[in-house]
């Protein structure tokens, strides 16, 4: 029988707490988390700023994101490897230290290649950091896994809404001043975390590299990876080759993708939940799917004007969509939750990696619009994932039926 969500924002007279009342060492994480995420929509204001200062193609700055979700892939089979060897806060600490060095020695790249080599090694601290950071939170926080989860999407939402706009603000000097903000910041969380974050108690077994793999044999985690896959690809074509397609100043593109972010932020946070109480979260996750398949097909087919509110209404099914797969891939599967979050996002972040490459080339190949109905059909290709699979996702796995889910356990997605 399927679980109801518990909300955590009603939890906070509870003992323990709730979503706002954490320890130090949870805001700490989470505040670094911010700044980890202001990394990933940091660049995105200022490509072409960086292709004119580089002379570089579209495709060649579309890189920046393509080594940096290649290498963090490839380094989620890592994190648990090194996590439970040296601990998580010595693992937080060596991916915040390695973005502090790459994303300064980005801001003085003299190449587009350089700049791509850089953005790669960021990757790598960025994958320590970012998986490692989620099973701390939810390790820490006071309030259980949900409210856990809901900090950790927070975080998200607030670095996706407020990366673009720093880089904005500082890339309307130079395209090299973002990349200095973000190490100072990064800087800053590094001397937080060192200060309040006790260490970690060990696993008693260590991870090995290949139990990630392992983890994705169980038919739900491996459903719901295979689904996030195709929904990162339409995600992150929004993210990488919109900016182009929009062609405008660091400031105007820098508030369209603030607003997006904000939507985000306040749909994973605030109406996700809500949404899954009431509908269950696989018929959320299916229609999110959908309706982000459509608004990214309107946002290629329409003018100047409805590219820029389609562009700022994806942030809320994005939102919707991060906050359910986040669940569904820490608790639909029996797998520790840190090797299970590194088998979920070492498939997804392959598409992460994928679609800024290919989204340009297609365009090359075809036209402007072509891009955008490739990735809407890879959203729709995630929802019927999700359609499809739904035994397999529902399987042993927590918060998942709506509320209204009666007292024998039959409701609409009961396996």
């Amino acid at each position: 029988m399927e679980q109801r969500t518990e909300d955590p924002l009603e939890t906070a007279e509870t003992p323990g707490g709730g979503l706002l009342r954490q320890p130090p060492a949870v805001w700490a994480t989470a505040g670094a988390s911010v700044v980890a995420f202001m990394g990933i929509g940091l660049v995105d204001p200022i490509l072409p700023s960086i292709a004119q200062g580089l002379d570089a193609t579209p495709s060649q700055v579309s890189l920046l994101f393509t080594s940096y979700f290649l290498i963090t892939a490839v380094a989620m089979l890592v994190t648990g490897f090194v996590s439970s060897r040296i601990g998580g806060k010595r693992t937080l600490l060596a991916g915040l230290a390695l973005v502090v060095v790459f994303a300064a020695l980005a801001g003085t790249s003299d190449s587009v290649g350089e700049l791509v080599g850089f953005r790669a090694g960021w990757g790598l601290g960025n994958a320590l950091f970012v998986s490692t950071s989620l099973a701390v939170i939810v390790g820490a926080a006071a309030g259980g896994s949900a409210a856990a989860i809901l900090l950790y999407e927070s975080a998200l939402g607030l670095g996706m809404a407020c990366g673009p706009l720093l880089g904005a603000l500082l890339g309307d000097a130079s395209w090299r001043y973002p990349f200095f903000g973000t190490a100072a910041l990064m800087a800053i969380g590094f001397a937080c975390i060192a200060v309040f974050l006790k260490e970690q108690p060990r696993p008693a077994r260590k991870t090995s590299l290949l139990d990630p793999v392992k983890a994705l044999g169980h038919g739900g985690l491996a459903s719901a990876a295979a689904a996030a896959f195709f929904y990162n690809y339409a995600f992150f074509t929004v993210l990488a080759f919109t900016p182009f397609v929009l062609n405008m100043t660091p400031y105007r593109s820098g508030a369209v993708f603030f607003a997006w972010g904000v939507l985000l932020a306040v749909f994973s946070v605030l109406v996700a939940p809500r949404l899954q109480r009431r509908l269950g979260s696989l018929t959320v996750l299916a229609g999110s799917l959908v309706l982000l398949a459509a608004d990214v097909l309107v946002l290629g087919y329409g003018d100047h004007t409805t590219a820029v509110v389609c562009t700022v209404l994806s942030g809320a099914f994005i939102g919707v969509n991060n906050t359910v797969f986040t669940e569904l891939a820490l608790g639909v599967s029996d797998a520790p939750r840190p090797v299970a979050s590194a088998g979920y996002n070492f498939v997804r972040w392959f598409a992460a990696a994928a679609a800024p490459y290919l989204a340009p080339k297609i365009e090359e190949w075809s036209d402007v619009r072509m891009p955008f109905v490739v990735a809407a059909l890879a959203a729709v290709v995630g929802a019927g994932i999700v359609v499809v699979r739904r035994a397999s996702l529902t399987h042993d796995a927590r918060e998942q039926a709506p509320k209204h889910a009666t007292e024998d356990g039959v409701n609409a997605f009961a396996s």
